[in-house]
């Protein structure tokens, strides 16, 4: 069995796709957010086709414009996102 680092393993797996209620304040206030569903806005961002997905260690990072959301590699858990400063 191969494995994927290139993100497709986590396209695969959206559906086990999770944070916790502090994982929704701190991704909301981080990137100025104004929605009802982070988890869904989060799925939206690494599926669109310029998504950019590493996985270092343990978590998959996903940059798309202009901002890095971490999701833990094991439990599909959306740990926290951010705006990239350029």
């Amino acid at each position: 069995m191969t494995k994927m680092d290139d993100g497709s393993e986590l396209v695969l797996n959206l559906g086990k796709l999770h944070t916790t209620d502090l994982g929704v304040v701190r991704i909301k206030r981080n990137l100025s957010l104004d929605v009802d569903d982070v988890i869904r806005w989060c799925k939206n961002k690494i599926q669109h086709p310029d998504a950019l997905i590493i996985r270092r260690g343990k978590n998959w990072y996903v940059d798309i414009d202009d901002c890095e959301v971490t999701v833990n590699a094991y439990s599909y858990t959306i740990i926290t996102a951010h705006k990239i400063k350029k």
